[in-house]
């Protein structure tokens, strides 16, 4: 079944392609790109700032009325004030300054709060992931579904660990330990965007990670739902976009899957709570002494 492509997903896929363009030049020729900290193993670089810079140009030439929320421009509300994109113009930044070639265009268009259509570009194997609400996920015009695999020892699972600057569980060590001892393995490549339309596409059967930006998420969280699969926070909460953490699967493996993460958040929340707890009590012996 080929995809029928609306007018928005068209505006959005030729953005994408677009801003690709001027991204793939910039990583052929990578080791001569003007790079500059914007925090702990956090880089934006010229590429990145000129994609977002085109991305922007093109959807506001499009749809002039629509707001922005864009990862490094950040919010900027227009006169629709229920509409607007979410937009990752470089997701997978440290493997494009590396020369990594896995890193991806991430446009999702946002009506409120509620996302409606979704883009994910992979220039260098020319693959473009996208979705509309109630219309399915597509490939290159190839329709996409979540894999059917129901048992967890079959099953690959891509995450995103934690790195210097970025905050995450302080249990995913736990995590990771039991996830990796059910499943058949463990990837972590980098992009979240993609990860979630690998999910979306069958390559993974899987995807968690904690404390990632809406701008990560939005787009591949429509791409899992549209290709029959399910997506929440870690330990179930229905916020995965604006909440602290996404876990992606089909209907089957989700809950096997939130089973072996969620022990460790229990035991984090109690450890907090009971930290909590200590201090306060601690605080009143001593100011009753």
């Amino acid at each position: 079944m080929a995809a029928r492509r609306s007018a928005i997903l068209n505006v959005m896929t030729a953005t994408a392609q677009k801003a690709a363009r001027s991204l793939v030049r910039d990583f052929g020729e990578v080791e001569n790109l003007q790079v500059s900290r914007k925090g702990p193993a956090d880089f934006v670089s010229s590429a990145d700032m000129a994609a977002e810079k085109i991305i922007k140009t093109e959807l506001k030439k499009a749809r002039p009325d629509y707001g922005f929320l864009m990862e490094e421009s950040g919010a900027a509300p227009g006169k629709d004030k229920d509409t607007r994109w979410v937009v990752d113009p470089l997701d997978g930044t440290t493997n494009f300054l590396h020369g990594v070639p896995h890193w991806a265009i991430s446009i999702a268009l946002e009506h409120g709060k509620e996302v409606v259509a979704a883009v994910v570009y992979d220039p260098v194997k020319d693959e473009m992931f996208m979705a509309e609400k109630g219309q399915g996920a597509f490939v290159n015009n190839k329709r996409m579904r979540v894999s059917g695999r129901s048992h967890l020892d079959a099953a690959m699972i891509a995450t995103g660990m934690p790195f210097k600057g970025r905050a995450s569980s302080p249990t995913y060590p736990q995590e990771l330990e039991r996830v990796s001892a059910e499943v058949a393995a463990v990837r972590r490549f980098g992009s979240a965007a993609l990860d979630l339309a690998y999910v979306a596409m069958g390559r993974y059967d899987g995807f968690w990670e904690w404390h990632l930006s809406p701008w990560d998420t939005a787009a591949g969280m429509l791409l899992v739902t549209e290709a029959g699969g399910f997506v929440t926070e870690v330990g179930g909460g229905k916020n995965p976009i604006y909440g602290d953490s996404v876990l992606a699967t089909n209907q089957i493996l989700h809950t096997h899957l939130n089973k072996l993460i969620k022990p460790t958040v229990a035991r984090a929340v109690k450890t907090v709570t009971k930290t909590a707890s200590d201090k306060a009590a601690n605080s009143k012996d001593t100011a009753t002494k």
